[in-house]
C-alpha cells in the first residue's frame, strides 16, 4: 500500500473508531436500563406477593392463638360459675395450666370489680371496676371474648411492660351478672410469629383489633409495642378495609417512620382482628437496585474501555500518519545526543551457540565516547565482540557481567577499570538493560568523583597535621584488634600520651611553632615505635599508641619509659629549643577494660593522675584512681550546690602596722560552710575549683559578701579599714573583675578606698599588655593593687616596675626563716629594700613570734599580718577588733 492510500486509511480510522465506541455504549445504557426496570418490577411483585403470603399466614397463627384463649376462658367460665370455688386457679395450675410464660395473669373478678382468685397474689382484693372491660361486661349480657390491652395495675405485677388482655362474662343461675374471668397474655407471644430475618430490614407484623383500638406490633429490629407513640402501624383503619389486601403505603400519613412499606392484611374469620405484616420497600427492592448498581458499574466500566479503545484507535491511526517521519528524526536524534554526550553508549547483540547458550557479545553500535574510553574509534569498535576487547583486560568476568544481565534483564554497578594503558578510564558506572536479543550499555566516568571520595576518606581518617590516624579511624578499628586479640589470649596495652607544656609553646609563639611541634612530635612518637603498634592523633597535643601485642606491664613500662625520656629532649622549631615533656597514662588489656572506650577512659584518667604527682612521667591505671576522679566529681557538684544555696562565708584576718600595731587592714578569707561536711578548709576545694573554672564564680561570691560586709559595719557605725580580696590567677587572666568589682561596689555604696585586691605573681605572668590593661581598669576604679605571697613566682624587677603595684606582700615562707638563719634575715632585707625602691609598701605574711615582729621592725618592714596578730574570724570578731583598732598589746596579752 502506497503512503498517500495508509494515509486515506488512517484519516477514515480517526473518525470510525470514536462513532464506532460511542454507538456501542449507546445500545449497552438502553440493554442495561431495561434490564434494571425488569429486575424494579419483578422485586415489587415479588414485595407485595410475600405481604399477603405473611399476612395470610399470621391471621392463621393469630386465630389458632387466640382461639387457645377463647377455649382457656370458656372453661375457667364453666368451671368458676360451676363451682365457685376459690382454689379453682392453684388446682388448675397444679394440672398443668396457666405454666406457658406468656401467660401474666389469670384471674376471677367479682361482680363489685374486686379481684378473688388470681394466679398474681399481690393482685387479690384489688379493685378493677372502673376497667372499660369490666364496664362493659356488667353493661352487656353477650359472654362473647373481649380483646385488648391490659391496665395499669395488670402490668405492675408482670415482667412483661406490654399485655393483652383477653376478659368473659360471668353470670350467675339467672344469668344475671356475677363478675369476669380475666387472662393477661404478653403482647410478644402474638407477633413472634415471623422471624426478624424473614422480615427483612424495616420489616414489621402487628395485631390490630377491627372492632377496638387494639394495637400490637413488632418490628424486625426485635422492638414490640402495645398502644404507645412509638408504634410505626399507621393509626387509619381505613388503610386495611376489606377481607384481604395488599398496598403500598408512603409518606407520612402511612408509617410513623415515613418509610414506604408494601403492607399486606387479612382480617380474621372468628374474631375482631386484623393480621398486618408491613415489608419495607426499601429492603424488597434492594436486590434490583444492587443488580442496577451492578450492571450500571459495569456498563460505565465497558464505556469506558470502548471510548478509550475508540479514542486508542483514532490515536494510533493518527501516529501511523507520523511514523515514518519520527522513526527518522529519532534516529538522527539518538545519534546526536550519543555523540555529544559524556557517557559511552554501546549496542551488543548476544552471539549464541546451536543450543542456544550465549557464548560472545558483538557491538553493533556505539558512540564515539564509548570507543574512546577503550582507546578506539567508532568505526574500529563496532562490529568486534566482547571476547576480543576484553583480552588481557577483565578475564571473563566482563562476559559473566553481561550473561547475569541477559538473564535477569537489568545490571548496574560501579567497576574499578585494569590499569591499562589503553584505556582512558579509571572508574565506571555501568547500566546494562536487556533489549530483545542484545543489551543497551551506558557506560560514564566516574573518575574523579571516586578520587574525591577517596581523599575525603584519607581526610576521614588520616590527621592533616600529622599524618597519623585520627581519632575516629583509631577507634573504628580498635574492637576488630580486640576481638583478636581475645581470640588469641593476647595482651595489650593502650598509651595515653599529652605533651605537657604544649599550650605554653602555643601561646607564646603562636599556632604556627605549635604545629611544627606536633609534627615533630608525632615523628619522633613513630621512631619510637614497632610497625605493628598503632599511634593516633587523639585531639590538640594528645596522642594515643596501641602496643600490639603486649606481653605484660614490663614492656609497657619499657616503651612508655623510652617515650618520656625522648620527649624530655627539647624540640627544635625555627631557630629556638622548646622543652615540652610528656606525661603517660597506660591501660592493660583486658585487665582495665574490655572495649575501647574504658581503655581510653582509663588511660586518660591515669595520665591526669601521673600529671597531678608531676609531668614527664607515666602512669599506670588503678581503680582507686577512677575512685578519685569520682570524689573530685562529687566535691564539684556540691561546690555548685554550695554556691546556688549561700554556703560560702567570708573570715577576717588583721594586718597592722609593724610598729605601732595599729590596725590598718584585713584580708577576706573565704571558708565553705557545709551542712554535712562541717567546715571545709579552702585547701580542700579551692584548687579544683580553679581547675574546673568554678573560681571565678567562687572569686565574684567574695567580692559580692566583702562589699556587703563593709556596708553591714558601716550601718552599725563600726570604724572601717579597708578589706583586702583575693584574685586567683585564672580569674584574674579570664578578665571581668574590675566590671563585677565596680558593680558590687556600686551596689552597696562603699567607696573604693575601702577595697584593696591581691594579685599572686602568676597571674601576672603571661601577655603583658593585657595584664598592664586589666590592672590599669582596676587602678582606675581607685582602690590598691597587692602582689601576694610574693617569692614563689617568676616576677622580675623590671615587671615589678612597669606594673607599678601598691602593697607586696612576702609569702610566709621567707618570714618563718627569719630568727633561723643569716641568709633569711639578708634576703628579706633585699625585698624590703626593693619595694620600698618601687615606691611599694611591705606586709610581712605569716608573722607568728615576738621575735620574727622585732625583726621586721629592724628591717623596715611596714606592716604584719599572722597568727601572732590574730587568726582569721568571722565577721562579729572582726567588728571587735576594729572598735579595739591597737591589737599588738592585744597580741602580747594573748
Amino acid at each position: 500500500m502506497s503512503i498517500h492510500a495508509a494515509s486515506r486509511t488512517n484519516r477514515y480510522l480517526v473518525f470510525i473508531w470514536p462513532a464506532l465506541a460511542v454507538l456501542l455504549c449507546t445500545a449497552l445504557w438502553i440493554v442495561t436500563g431495561m434490564r434494571a426496570d425488569a429486575e424494579h418490577e419483578r422485586a415489587q411483585a415479588q414485595a407485595r406477593k410475600d405481604a399477603s403470603a405473611y399476612a395470610e399466614a399470621y391471621e392463621q397463627y393469630i386465630t389458632r392463638s387466640v382461639g387457645q384463649m377463647d377455649q382457656i376462658t370458656m372453661q375457667l367460665k364453666f368451671s368458676w360459675e360451676k363451682a365457685r370455688d376459690p382454689g379453682l386457679l392453684d388446682e388448675l395450675r397444679r394440672d398443668g395450666m396457666f405454666t406457658d410464660a406468656a401467660f401474666s395473669v389469670v384471674a376471677i373478678v367479682d361482680r363489685d370489680g374486686m379481684v378473688q382468685a388470681s394466679t398474681r397474689k399481690e393482685l387479690l382484693g384489688t379493685d378493677l371496676s372502673a376497667g372499660p372491660f369490666f364496664v362493659q361486661h356488667s353493661n352487656h349480657i353477650s359472654t362473647a371474648l373481649r380483646i385488648g390491652a391490659a391496665p395499669p395495675q395488670l402490668n405492675g405485677v408482670s415482667e412483661h411492660a406490654d399485655q393483652v388482655l383477653f376478659t368473659r362474662r360471668l353470670d350467675t343461675r339467672d344469668d344475671e351478672f356475677d363478675g369476669i374471668v380475666l387472662m393477661a397474655v404478653d403482647a410478644r407471644y402474638f407477633t413472634s410469629f415471623v422471624s426478624p430475618a424473614t422480615l427483612g430490614a424495616g420489616g414489621v407484623v402487628a395485631l390490630a383489633g377491627s372492632e377496638s383500638r387494639l394495637r400490637v406490633e413488632q418490628r424486625s429490629d426485635g422492638a414490640a409495642f402495645l398502644d404507645s407513640r412509638a408504634r410505626l402501624l399507621p393509626a387509619r383503619e381505613l388503610l386495611w378495609t376489606g377481607e384481604r389486601g395488599v398496598r403500598k403505603v408512603e409518606g407520612k400519613a402511612g408509617f410513623a417512620d415515613g418509610r414506604t412499606r408494601v403492607l399486606g392484611w387479612r382480617h380474621s374469620h372468628a374474631y375482631p382482628l386484623v393480621a398486618l405484616v408491613g415489608l419495607s420497600q426499601e429492603t424488597a427492592l434492594a436486590a434490583a437496585q444492587a443488580s442496577w448498581i451492578e450492571g450500571r458499574d459495569r456498563a460505565i466500566a465497558i464505556s469506558g474501555c470502548l471510548l478509550l479503545l475508540g479514542a486508542t484507535g483514532a490515536v494510533l491511526a493518527r501516529r501511523a500518519l507520523l511514523r515514518e517521519r519520527e522513526q527518522e528524526q529519532v534516529q538522527r536524534a539518538y545519534r546526536t545526543a550519543t555523540e555529544s554526550g559524556n557517557d559511552g553508549f554501546y549496542m551488543a547483540a548476544a552471539v549464541r551457540s546451536r543450543e542456544g547458550e550465549i557464548t560472545d557479545f558483538r557491538i553493533v553500535d556505539c558512540n564515539e565516547r564509548g570507543a574512546f574510553f577503550y582507546g578506539m574509534t567508532r568505526a574500529a569498535l563496532v562490529g568486534s565482540s566482547l571476547s576480543r576487547i576484553d583480552s588481557g583486560l577483565f578475564g571473563e568476568d566482563l562476559l559473566d557481567t553481561y550473561r547475569k544481565a541477559m538473564e535477569t534483564g537489568f545490571h548496574e554497578d560501579d567497576r574499578k577499570m585494569p590499569s591499562d594503558n589503553r584505556l582512558n578510564i579509571s572508574w565506571g558506572r555501568r547500566r546494562l538493560v536487556r533489549v530483545g536479543n542484545g543489551l543497551a550499555v551506558t557506560l560514564q566516568d566516574i573518575s574523579e568523583r571516586k578520587a574525591h571520595e577517596t581523599q575525603l576518606e584519607r581526610l576521614a581518617n588520616e590527621d592533616v597535621l600529622t599524618g597519623l590516624a585520627t581519632r575516629h579511624a583509631f577507634l573504628a578499628a580498635m574492637p576488630a584488634i580486640l576481638a583478636q586479640a581475645r581470640a588469641d589470649e593476647a595482651g595489650l596495652a593502650l598509651l595515653f600520651i599529652d605533651l605537657d607544656e604544649f599550650k605554653q609553646v602555643n601561646d607564646t609563639h603562636g599556632h604556627a611553632s605549635g604545629d611544627q611541634l606536633l609534627r615533630s612530635a608525632a615523628g619522633r612518637l613513630l621512631s619510637l615505635l614497632r610497625p605493628s603498634d598503632q599511634v593516633a592523633r587523639f585531639g590538640g597535643d594528645e596522642f594515643l599508641v596501641l602496643l600490639h601485642p603486649c606481653e605484660g606491664e614490663r614492656q609497657a613500662a619499657s616503651v612508655a619509659a623510652r617515650i618520656v625520656d625522648a620527649f624530655s629532649a627539647p624540640f627544635l622549631i625555627g631557630d629556638e629549643l622548646h622543652a615540652v615533656g610528656a606525661s603517660i597514662g597506660i591501660s592493660m588489656f583486658p585487665r582495665d577494660g574490655q572495649d575501647a572506650e574504658t581503655l581510653v577512659r582509663h588511660s586518660d584518667i591515669a595520665m591526669y593522675a601521673g600529671k597531678n604527682e608531676g609531668k614527664g612521667q607515666y602512669r599506670f591505671f588503678e581503680p582507686a584512681l577512677s575512685n578519685q576522679l569520682n570524689s573530685r566529681a562529687r566535691l564539684k557538684q556540691r561546690m555548685l550546690e554550695a554556691i546556688e544555696r549561700d554556703q560560702f562565708t567570708l573570715y577576717y584576718q588583721p594586718r597592722v602596722d609593724a610598729r605601732s600595731g595599729e590596725l590598718l587592714s584585713m584580708e577576706a578569707l573565704i571558708r565553705w560552710q557545709h551542712p554535712e561536711l562541717g567546715l571545709v578548709p579552702p585547701g580542700e576545694f579551692i584548687p579544683l575549683a580553679e581547675s574546673t573554672g568554678l573560681i571565678r564564680s567562687i572569686g565574684e561570691v567574695v567580692i559580692d559578701k566583702a562589699c556587703a560586709q563593709l556596708a553591714a559595719w558601716r550601718d552599725a557605725g563600726a570604724g572601717l579599714v579597708p578589706v583586702s580580696i583575693n584574685v586567683s590567677p585564672k580569674q584574674f587572666l579570664r578578665g571581668g573583675v574590675q566590671r563585677h568589682l565596680s558593680s558590687a561596689m556600686a551596689r552597696h555604696r562603699v567607696p573604693a578606698s575601702l577595697i584593696e585586691v591581691e594579685i599572686t605573681e602568676s597571674a601576672m605572668m603571661g601577655d603583658h599588655d593585657e595584664i598592664l590593661a586589666e590592672l590599669a581598669a582596676l587602678r582606675a576604679l581607685g582602690v590598691k593593687l597587692h602582689v601576694d605571697d610574693f617569692g614563689t613566682g617568676y616576677s622580675s624587677l623590671s615587671q615589678l616596675q612597669r606594673l607599678r603595684m601598691d602593697v607586696l606582700k612576702v609569702d610566709r615562707a621567707f618570714t618563718m626563716e627569719l630568727g633561723n638563719s643569716k641568709e633569711g634575715k639578708v634576703f628579706f632585707q633585699a625585698i624590703v629594700s626593693m619595694a620600698h625602691a618601687l615606691g611599694m609598701s611591705v606586709v610581712a605574711e605569716g608573722v607568728e613570734t615576738e621575735e620574727q615582729l622585732q625583726i621586721l621592725r629592724g628591717l623596715d618592714c611596714n606592716e604584719v599580718q599572722g597568727y601572732y596578730i590574730a587568726r582569721p574570724m568571722p565577721a562579729g570578731d572582726m567588728e571587735a577588733m576594729m572598735r579595739q583598732r591597737f591589737l599588738l598589746e592585744m597580741a602580747v596579752a594573748a
